[in-house]
């Protein structure tokens, strides 16, 4: 008998991620890391690459859900985590969660009629017996090209709540999809993470995803 494949764990508490994974076949139980992203990003310095920024805070995120995991009354004795954080760069500078309503309004004031990259890093940690065996890290980017929305467009859509908490200010497959004119690369990614990167850090750190599925 083949061994049972590993428990998958999502180090996120974006339903939208959850919503892709679920979509993709797969089942993942849900843990927060509750990292402070700010010093993540404070700590990679000023002169860090954008690429490297984004991977940290996702790797950052999965070793604290890793921690937590191990530490819990029900741990598995293999597990995949999974760790997501998306950052969105134009001219130069990365941007996260607006948070506030004046923050999202100048945001999509500053986007719109131009394009801009949505960066996401993305870190898979195997761990077995409550100790991590193996890591695989990297990032993605998709090229985003915002719509010229009008003032009382870009208004009713930060008065909506919907751009407050997500990276970049915007969502794909939510309202901020009527005011995304189209995407270069992969859509799961701008979602909040990108499938293919994942089933490769999977194939990785030793897990297929179509053991997963089975899983699931």
């Amino acid at each position: 008998m083949s061994p049972r494949p590993p428990v998958v764990v999502l180090g996120s508490a974006s339903p939208a991620r959850l919503r892709v994974l679920r979509a993709a076949g797969l089942d993942p139980r849900v843990v927060v890391s509750h990292v402070d992203e700010d010093a993540v990003v404070a700590a990679s310095g000023s002169d860090a690459e954008p690429a490297t920024v984004v991977t940290r805070l996702a790797e950052a995120k999965a070793d604290a859900v890793a921690h937590m995991v191990a530490g819990s009354s029900d741990a598995p004795s293999d597990a995949v985590i999974i760790g997501c954080d998306s950052m969105l760069l134009l001219d130069g500078r990365l941007s996260g969660k607006p948070h506030t309503v004046d923050a999202a309004r100048a945001h999509w004031r500053a986007v719109r009629g131009r394009s801009a990259e949505l960066m996401t890093g993305h870190c898979v940690l195997r761990v077995t017996d409550g100790t991590v065996r193996a890591r695989a890290r990297e990032s993605s980017s998709t090229v985003v090209h915002f719509s010229d929305a009008d003032d009382a467009t870009v208004d009713a859509y930060v008065a909506s709540g919907e751009p407050l908490e997500v990276a970049g200010g915007f969502t794909l497959d939510g309202l901020g999809g009527w005011l995304i004119d189209g995407i270069d690369g992969d859509p799961s990614s701008v979602i909040g993470i990108g499938l293919p990167l994942v089933r490769r850090l999977l194939a990785d750190v030793g897990v297929s995803v179509a053991d997963l599925w089975a899983r699931a």
